[in-house]
C-alpha cells in the first residue's frame, strides 16, 4: 500500500484547486493585513479517525478516477472534485493531511494502515462517515 503515499503528492496538489473552484463565491483577495493567521500545522495527532477514513475513501476514490481509462481527461479533475466534495471532507483540510503526510511519519503511517485495511475490506466507498 506504499503506493498510496505516491498519488496522493500529486493528487492532493490537484483536487484542491478544483473543488474550491466549483465552491468558492467570486470574491476579491483580502489586503495583505486581513490575511487570516496561518492554521495549525498538520499532525498525526491532529487528524481525527472520521478525517482519516475521509482522506483515505477520497484518496482511493481519487486513485480510481485517475486509473479510469473510461474517463476523458478533460473529466477527470471534476470528477475528483465531486468525489472530495461527496466525501465531507473539506478540500484544504485535505490537502493539508496529504502535504503533512510527506513529513509526519506518523501520520504516514496511520493513512497507510487505514487504506490497507479499507483495500482489503475491499468496499472503501462503506467504509465512508459523514
Amino acid at each position: 500500500m506504499k503506493l498510496i503515499g505516491i498519488f496522493l503528492a500529486g493528487t492532493t496538489l490537484a483536487i484542491a484547486p478544483a473543488a474550491m473552484a466549483q465552491t468558492a463565491p467570486a470574491a476579491p483577495a483580502p489586503a495583505p493585513a486581513q490575511t487570516a493567521p496561518a492554521a495549525a500545522p498538520v499532525t498525526s495527532a491532529s487528524v481525527t479517525d472520521a478525517e482519516l477514513t475521509q482522506f483515505v475513501t477520497v484518496a482511493m476514490e481519487i486513485e480510481k478516477i485517475r486509473k479510469d481509462a473510461t474517463v476523458p481527461e478533460a473529466d477527470k479533475t471534476a470528477k475528483m472534485a465531486s468525489a472530495a466534495q461527496s466525501s465531507g471532507i473539506d478540500p484544504v483540510r485535505f490537502n493539508a493531511i496529504g502535504q503533512a503526510m510527506s513529513t509526519d511519519t506518523a501520520l504516514n503511517a496511520r493513512v497507510q494502515a487505514m487504506a490497507t485495511k479499507m483495500a482489503s475490506a475491499g468496499a472503501p466507498a462503506a467504509a465512508k462517515q459523514p
